[in-house]
């Protein structure tokens, strides 16, 4: 019996069709790849489930309050309860709120052994003296150190910001001290010098302000250092750019409350915009 002859049958891979998936079973063509739009999908999906996650990050309290007919009562109980802890570990350690002005003898106290903290009380005094159980009960303290030279003018600018910082971020502690009463015939092309402490370390110096930005550095830029080495979380609302971004809503808010009222107004006045450091004291600089 002669063998009938044989076509050669052409196949839509992509198709989704019985024959394919026979096909598939068999290993003769490929599995489908998967679908562009499923990966989408799917993706998507994972976004609106994170941004469901954290929804609540950044409100207050009355935040919280206004949001109770929308959300789950027993979630937003729970959450309320997790803010409220923060609110009160934050304030605990809201312990400087000024500038510390020192001499070199009190360097070591204020500054080294303040950036150690403090550490919790444990019944087992054998094992408060262990190395390893020490540090991981110590809650550390950043201390921003400014060697100053008022006659140079990024040591004004500095001192000046340390002076608006300090109040703002009261669980950070700030301490400026001449630096020829620091170190005996120091430099002043080294002024001004930042060194910020951490658990008894340096962990970061600065020689002058070049790396913020020199003699324009702004608080924005500062406050963008602290973020960097884990002083203040990146979501703190204290920040200049996350009070930005919440005036500038407030500030279209009035624009459009005040439109046909008076033309131009938005033009006119810069409202919800930072403010220069010289504007706001014009004898700084002098």
């Amino acid at each position: 019996m002669q063998n009938e002859p044989m076509f050669q049958v052409q196949v839509d891979e992509s198709e989704d069709t019985e024959w394919n998936d026979i096909l598939r079973q068999k290993g003769v063509i490929p599995e489908r790849p998967p679908s562009p739009t499923a990966q989408l999908e799917e993706a998507l999906a994972e976004a609106i489930a994170k941004q469901h996650e954290s929804r609540l990050e950044g409100k207050d309290i009355s935040d919280l309050e206004e949001l109770e007919d929308e959300e789950d009562e027993e979630f937003l109980e729970l959450y309320k309860r997790k803010r409220l802890a923060e609110m009160a570990k934050l304030q605990e350690k809201s312990k400087f709120g000024e500038v510390y002005e020192i001499n070199k003898p009190e360097y070591s106290k204020e500054i080294t052994e303040a950036s150690m903290g403090s550490t919790a009380d444990t019944d087992d005094a054998g094992e408060a003296n262990e190395e390893e159980s020490s540090k991981s009960k110590t809650e550390g303290v950043y201390v921003f150190v400014h060697l100053a030279l008022q006659s140079k003018l990024q040591s004004r600018v500095l001192s000046h910001m340390f002076r608006q910082l300090a109040p703002k971020f009261r669980e950070i502690k700030f301490v400026e001290i001449k630096a020829n009463r620091a170190i005996e015939n120091y430099p002043e092309a080294n002024c001004p010098t930042l060194l910020v402490y951490y658990k008894g370390d340096v962990i970061k110096n600065m020689i002058t302000l070049l790396e913020l930005g020199g003699n324009d550095t702004k608080i924005g830029d500062f406050e963008a250092l602290m973020v960097k080495i884990g002083a203040v979380d990146d979501r703190d609302g204290r920040l200049l750019i996350n009070q930005e971004s919440e005036e500038a809503l407030e500030a279209k808010k009035l624009t459009l409350q005040h439109k046909g009222i008076r033309s131009g107004i938005n033009g006119k006045f810069n409202i919800g915009v930072g403010r220069n450091l010289a504007d706001e004291d014009d004898d700084f600089f002098d």
